[in-house]
């Protein structure tokens, strides 16, 4: 699930928050958001060991046609010079473009965590007992410490799972490409 689908869940389950909303259904749905940010964190995680494993086999391989080119140079043979001249261009570009990738996936998981311990309060603060205005509503809490401990080990337990998940057809991916 990408994080334009998170948002618009997110803001959509905000947006029914009112006196008639049943709390249950609203705590139900922030824990079902709080688990599906914790799934995207743990993609994106992945996401970032891909690109950086992609990363260093790229700068190894620019290192190599560099390297080619140099020895290439020192005997004199320019049409190896050149080709490898010109594979060393395309791996220095390829290099920046996931260098570029690789910033952009940090900068993402910085902002799902930040939403996510942003989401978590929220959740905190409704199975409490206070609304999104901070005022306590006129029923008691739904939830005890306990009942939020289960179901953040749940939460926890969901998103670990859904993350092997994704680690498994990643690598099944991989092997039926090899």
């Amino acid at each position: 699930m990408g994080l334009d689908e998170l948002r618009a869940r997110l803001a959509n389950l905000l947006a029914n928050q009112g006196p008639a909303v049943d709390r249950r259904a609203y705590l139900s749905g922030l824990n079902a958001a709080l688990v599906d940010f914790k799934v995207a964190a743990a993609e994106s995680r992945e996401s970032l060991a891909s690109a950086e494993r992609e990363l260093a086999l790229e700068t190894q391989q620019l290192s190599d046609a560099e390297r080619r080119g140099r020895l290439a140079q020192e005997i004199r043979d320019a049409e190896t010079a050149r080709i490898a001249g010109e594979f060393a261009a395309r791996h220095r570009e390829r290099a920046g473009i996931l260098e570029r990738k690789i910033a952009v996936i940090r900068d993402e998981i910085a902002y799902v965590e930040r939403e996510y311990q942003s989401l978590a309060a929220q959740y905190q603060s409704a199975r409490q007992g206070l609304g999104m205005s901070g005022a306590p509503p006129a029923a008691e809490s739904v939830f005890s410490d306990r009942d939020f401990d289960v179901l953040k080990a749940k939460a926890d337990r969901e998103a670990t799972e859904a993350a092997v998940q994704a680690q498994l057809q990643h690598l099944k991916k991989k092997l039926n490409k090899e």
